[in-house]
């Protein structure tokens, strides 16, 4: 299990970008298992919407891909001081439910492959054990000095 306060040293993000609050279980190299609380005091829900708040899509794939690199970090033993986990694409993406603020949305992910060159993982997020969406996700882990000289 990770704390909030264990997640900002692996994770970059912060808020109101900062989507995962808690690990609950993970097994390096094959799973991962979190939760985001979503709050209505989220700036997001300004906007989407005023009169019936609920989670964006994009917002709840971005919960998972910060899961996702929870666990591609800790399986691959990456320094994250020098090495940037970047989002590679996303397959199969389903929303099947609403989210709302007061939720427990549970992110659970498990690898297909974990690859410092691209690593590919399988998706699902739940809500008191429904299931509200799922996808595979792709991401790739590199050096920060390098992405930043790029021309």
């Amino acid at each position: 299990m990770l704390s909030i306060h264990e997640i900002m040293k692996i994770l970059p993000h912060r808020y109101p970008l900062l989507l995962v609050d808690k690990v609950l279980d993970i097994k390096p190299g094959e799973r991962i298992k979190a939760l985001k609380c979503v709050s209505v005091n989220e700036p997001v829900f300004q906007g989407h919407f005023p009169s019936f708040p609920m989670m964006p899509g994009v917002y709840i794939l971005e919960a998972m891909a910060q899961a996702g690199g929870i666990l591609m970090i800790v399986s691959l033993n990456l320094n994250t001081e020098k090495t940037g986990i970047f989002f590679a694409g996303v397959e199969e993406a389903r929303f099947r439910m609403p989210v709302f603020p007061g939720d427990r949305l549970i992110l659970e992910l498990e690898a297909i492959s974990l690859k410092k060159s691209l690593s590919k993982m399988r998706a699902k997020a739940s809500v008191d054990e429904t299931l509200v969406a799922e996808a595979t996700l792709m991401a790739v882990a590199r050096d920060i000095e390098q992405i930043a000289k790029r021309p």
